[in-house]
């Protein structure tokens, strides 16, 4: 029996079907999503489809790296996730900070 999760993604609601035993995956999917079109939003100050096309090729990009890399490369790919999420977090707490400074 198929499940669903809730995710907003440049400000529009989706519902995405998914196996209750892939929940968790789907959720990071959305998560290193989410990260993905932030760092390239920042970067290239791009929004909307245009956004969505350039994290999907990037993403695409990496996916196709990782799977031509030489051995031992692993490592590299898996300390870069860690700076994207790092990043995503570090940009959250910068908007939280913000957001409250308006306050004082």
């Amino acid at each position: 029996m198929s499940d669903h999760l809730d995710i907003t993604l440049l400000g529009k609601d989706y519902r995405v079907a998914c196996e209750p035993g892939e929940r968790e995956l789907l959720q990071n999917a959305v998560s290193l999503l989410k990260s993905k079109l932030q760092e390239i939003g920042d970067k290239t100050r791009s929004s909307g489809e245009r956004l969505a096309v350039m994290a999907a090729l990037d993403l695409a990009h990496e996916l196709i790296s990782r799977r031509h890399a030489p051995a031992g490369t692993e490592t590299v790919l898996e300390n870069e996730a860690i700076q994207r999420k790092i990043n995503l977090i570090e940009a959250r707490v910068t908007k939280a900070l913000e957001q409250h400074q308006t306050l004082f």
